[in-house]
């Protein structure tokens, strides 16, 4: 049930189009083991930002998932996703990615109600 949510500046998505990259970012997370099942990756694009002090393009990528994945799965998908899009922006500098988890306890959603 990863929930990957990409952020980017406007202009990222003047380069490559957006279903472009949404679908590099889910297909490489349903190739990943632990990672496959109910993705959802969706962007967010901002034409107004400062990262560190300037307005250079940046992809930030923040995946919400459930708990129970090791640190040798978050690192081995964050890898991937990142290495895939280098291959896409090789002249981007400000690309990363961090997870943040919630326990299975609380979580709920419509099919649950």
């Amino acid at each position: 049930m990863p929930h990957l949510v990409i952020e980017c500046s406007e202009r990222i998505l003047k380069r490559k189009a957006p279903d472009q990259v949404i679908q590099t970012v889910y297909n490489t997370v349903i190739s990943t083991d632990g990672f496959s099942n109910n993705v959802m990756v969706r962007i967010i694009p901002f034409k107004h930002f400062i990262t560190m002090g300037s307005n250079d393009d940046f992809i930030y990528i923040c995946a919400h998932i459930l708990e129970g994945r090791t640190t040798e799965q978050k690192k081995e998908l964050s890898t991937k996703v990142i290495t895939q899009l280098k291959e896409m922006f090789p002249e981007l500098s400000k690309i990363s990615m961090t997870f943040r988890e919630f326990d299975k306890a609380t979580f709920t959603n419509n099919s649950m109600v």
